[in-house]
């Protein structure tokens, strides 16, 4: 999923860092007006454990990987703009230090990852926490699908009007081995939500009832 230096074109890459230095920056505003200091260390913790969760990839076709993306995750506990922040820093700390994903490709990343898969994760999180009751971990679930799933599809369209690899090889490859992961990805979602409620169940009500 993270887009190696070299696989996009500057017509890609120079438009994708635009529209995702956008994004961050709101995300950095509206945080900014609305963060709560005891989310602070809890977002250090899940950082570390969607860190370490990204660096297991899977082979793809087309000169492609997968792995878990964490967006859901965050995006659960924290709200869209925290998560996002959440999520640009590791996508950024992956990259400069492992070379996981490539410096002119990270504008793309950030925004597959991180500013889509929070906001697709979040619309439906909060739509489960609207309904209530039981509701919540399914939408944390099947958000935590379409994060993973999206993500491969903007992914698969970047390269493929990079000329790095046919629609028609990158983008099937893409969606199907990432609409398994994505099934994974829901799991590991709602379990590590409800151990993290149930050890501490302060985090709870860090978002509770917020989308944002």
């Amino acid at each position: 999923m993270h887009i190696p230096s070299g696989f996009l074109k500057p017509e890609v890459w120079i438009p994708m860092t635009g529209i995702t230095s956008a994004g961050v920056g709101y995300a950095l505003k509206k945080i900014g007006e609305t963060i709560d200091e005891r989310r602070i260390p809890v977002m250090g913790v899940i950082a570390s454990f969607i860190f370490a969760a990204q660096m297991v990839n899977f082979p793809v076709a087309g000169g492609t990987s997968g792995h878990l993306i964490g967006a859901a995750l965050a995006t659960a506990i924290f709200g869209v703009w925290p998560a996002m922040i959440v999520m640009t820093a590791v996508l950024i700390m992956q990259c400069l230090l492992f070379q996981d994903g490539g410096i002119e490709a990270l504008g793309a990343n950030i925004f597959n990852m991180a500013i889509f898969g929070c906001a697709v994760s979040g619309i439906i999180i909060g739509i489960g926490r609207k309904i209530g009751g039981k509701a919540f971990y399914p939408a944390a679930a099947l958000g935590a699908w379409c994060s993973v799933f999206g993500a491969s599809v903007f992914c698969s369209i970047e390269l493929g009007l990079s000329g790095t690899s046919p629609f028609t090889i990158v983008l099937p490859a893409m969606a199907v081995i990432h609409s398994i992961i994505g099934i994974f990805e829901g799991i590991i979602t709602v379990v590590a939500l409800r151990f993290i409620y149930a050890v501490n169940p302060a985090v709870k009500r860090l978002n509770a009832g917020r989308i944002s």
